[in-house]
């Protein structure tokens, strides 16, 4: 029973191992392109003309367009870090009782 108790924890760690680290990826790959983004705005007035003012149309579909793709990726994020931050604490307390469990095994087996 032992042995069984050690492969299942053995399992639960593989299994929330690989889930964290393909969230993490997604999250990175998230904060990347917003960053990126972010980043670009702050940087192309500088480069492309020196122009200090702008006007800008609100309703420009290419913009309104920028807008919601930044913003879904911004849910998206949010999205990966709660789901993320969910599954390490289910798994945390799994673990607990997994070693709760060995630990009364272990106290049975030896007296």
């Amino acid at each position: 029973m032992v042995v069984e108790t050690h492969e299942e924890v053995l399992r639960h760690l593989e299994e929330g191992q690989s889930r964290i680290r393909a969230l993490s990826l997604i999250t990175v790959a998230v904060t990347f392109t917003l960053a990126a983004s972010y980043f670009s705005q702050i940087l192309l007035p500088f480069v492309e003309t020196g122009q200090r003012y702008q006007t800008v149309d609100l309703l420009n579909p290419g913009l309104v367009a920028l807008e919601v793709v930044v913003l879904a990726l911004t849910v998206a994020w949010l999205y990966v870090g709660v789901v993320n931050y969910l599954f390490s604490t289910k798994l945390g307390k799994q673990v607990k009782e997994i070693r709760e469990a060995e630990k009364a095994l272990l106290k049975r087996v030896m007296g």
